[in-house]
């Protein structure tokens, strides 16, 4: 995310668009090296009238036809860079192609991030597939955005289209901008990162002062969430699209595959993700309604110690201060390139692949393989939240409490100094946690060492004085040196906890059930004599939307609706269940 936008080449684009919106113009330069035949002002005319813009590199002087490695994004970086991309793909052996997306770079039309891609990528697919110097076979690659269109694009399957290659894949309406429901509002700026203008605008895009600023602004005012930009002083009206979409409805649907839209896709999948990924659930989401809906269709997982830039460039080796094993680094691109070598040119597969799932074990330094998520665990270690105090927490216990009991909580929304769940992994090694920020659980200490192996489930039995609040769980590692390693979390509305699609408000001071499975998935090896520590809370902080409990849509709630504290009793029966390997 680093380019800005410059408008320069708008109206010959225009001129060559109306001319014809699919004629392409070969230009030679000093950039473009006598090995390549570069087309950098491409014009693909949609169903609908929109032109996409895009650039094809070809090996010089070579007529016969290939498969094509396509990259389709909203991130117009620099010229070159882009170039040098495609040009990689020429030399493994393809034509590289990028797409930019509706309203982006030549593009005259309007932009709006997600909306279109579905259709827009099938078209470009297509337009491809009938160029002279495609062999009839395309596959897709990328990361983030990328990712995301190449599931766009298998909304409706293209013949052409042979195999994706996703690195930490975004779900709109999943992963971002809500989680679980939950508005995260880091996600706010992005809008005019990818939307001010036909490149990227750098000055938005980095200015995090400004946009910190504005979230501390809304979050000391106790103002209405939907009125963040006319707290930023910039009207932003894809934030405001969005927010006007709280329910996974057919907005957010219609954007990528939903349910039986899967059970067409039958085209191999090589994904790549990491355990500290913020849209990890986006990516896995992907590929768990595959498995469901398309059993017999094959799909590769890749997933390590990555956050979300960390995975698209093999990892880093420093993560949020935590040094990640040295095996964990991979050459993400030759991967890519072999998968494809295998798929479109009847290649052997990589050697890399041992079997579906291939993960690699924090503290082990080692990689593992399972044929499905779930057969990477052997069994659960189930923990009951008592409200038994042990050491400065409570007591995670093994055993149902046999005496229903609950802990009490209240939760002051009009009180802004101070914050509530602390969930998020940075850094991911502590030295301690905030003993007050909401309860804890912690278990006996283990008598052997395990691994703990994919996403963490359970439910959470409560009762509270009004009808909605956002809930958080924390999943850490207590080391036997007293460190506390994040492992995983989850945040989530328990309005939609039973259906994304339909808000079920709670029944005030009755006891309900918070089931929740969409937490981010984890391996990693666990110390004889570690214990695992569990955290309970409400979210209340100035980093997302705020759930003051009403029957109010969340974005129009304000601080007047604070005026009664949420009171909260959680009950003893409530249980976390971990996935291990033993």
């Amino acid at each position: 995310m680093t380019q800005k936008v410059y408008f320069l080449f708008l109206s010959f684009l225009f001129t060559v668009a109306a001319l014809n919106a699919q004629q392409t113009k070969v230009f030679k330069s000093k950039e473009n090296s006598t090995d390549y035949d570069i087309q950098d002002s491409v014009s693909i005319k949609t169903r609908d009238g929109a032109i996409l813009s895009a650039m094809v590199a070809r090996k010089k002087n070579d007529t016969e036809s290939k498969p094509v490695v396509l990259q389709y994004t909203i991130y117009v970086r620099d010229k070159g860079r882009d170039l040098k991309s495609i040009k990689e793909a020429v030399d493994k052996g393809y034509i590289g192609i990028i797409v930019y997306a509706r309203g982006k770079r030549f593009s005259p039309d309007e932009i709006n991030p997600y909306e279109n891609e579905s259709n827009d990528v099938y078209d470009a697919i297509d337009w491809i597939s009938k160029q002279k110097w495609c062999n009839g076979s395309i596959g897709m690659y990328g990361g983030s955005y990328n990712g995301f269109t190449q599931w766009a694009a298998c909304k409706k399957m293209h013949p052409a289209l042979k195999t994706i290659v996703p690195y930490v894949a975004n779900r709109p309406g999943m992963g971002l901008p809500m989680e679980n429901n939950v508005f995260i509002n880091p996600n706010y700026e992005w809008a005019f990162y990818v939307g001010n203008n036909k490149y990227l605008d750098t000055v938005a895009g980095t200015n995090r002062g400004r946009f910190r600023g504005m979230m501390f602004r809304w979050w000391e005012t106790g103002a209405a969430y939907k009125k963040m930009d006319s707290i930023d002083g910039a009207p932003n009206r894809w934030f405001q699209k969005w927010i006007s979409h709280p329910s996974f409805d057919s907005y957010w649907q219609k954007m990528a595959p939903y349910k039986k839209d899967f059970s067409q896709i039958n085209i191999p999948v090589l994904a790549f993700d990491g355990y500290y990924n913020d849209s990890q659930n986006s990516s896995l989401y992907y590929l768990k309604e595959l498995q469901k809906y398309s059993p017999k269709t094959p799909f590769y997982l890749v997933i390590g110690p990555y956050g979300h830039f960390g995975t698209q460039v093999g990892g880093e080796a420093v993560l949020n201060d935590y040094t990640v094993d040295s095996n964990a680094l991979i050459d993400i691109k030759k991967i890519t390139y072999q998968w494809f070598d295998y798929i479109l040119k009847n290649g052997t597969k990589p050697e890399f692949l041992k079997d579906k799932i291939n993960y690699e074990v924090m503290g082990a330094n080692e990689w593992k393989s399972a044929p499905s998520f779930d057969k990477m665990h052997n069994d659960f270690l189930t923990f009951y939240l008592t409200a038994v105090p042990a050491d400065s927490f409570f007591k995670a216990a093994s055993q149902k409490p046999k005496v229903k009991a609950f802990l009490t909580q209240e939760v002051n929304f009009a009180d802004r100094e101070t914050s509530n769940n602390n969930y998020y992994p940075s850094p991911i090694i502590r030295k301690e946690v905030n003993a007050n920020d909401g309860f804890f659980f912690i278990s006996e200490p283990l008598k052997e060492p395990l691994i703990v192996n994919g996403s963490f489930l359970g439910a959470i039995k409560l009762s509270i004085n009004k009808k909605d609040l956002d809930v958080g769980v924390t999943l850490y590692e207590v080391t036997p040196e007293g460190e506390y390693f994040h492992l995983s979390y989850y945040i989530g509305r328990a309005s939609y906890a039973k259906d994304i699609e339909k808000r079920q408000l709670l029944e005030p001071n009755k006891i309900e059930t918070i089931a929740f499975s969409n937490t981010h998935f984890v391996s990693k090896q666990l110390k004889k004599g570690s214990r695992l520590l569990i955290s309970l809370n409400v979210n209340k902080n100035p980093f997302s939307q705020l759930n003051y409990g009403t029957e109010k849509d969340v974005s129009e709630e304000t601080i007047k609706d604070a005026k009664v504290p949420l009171e909260i009793k959680w009950y003893n029966d409530s249980f976390v269940k971990i996935p291990v390997l033993k």
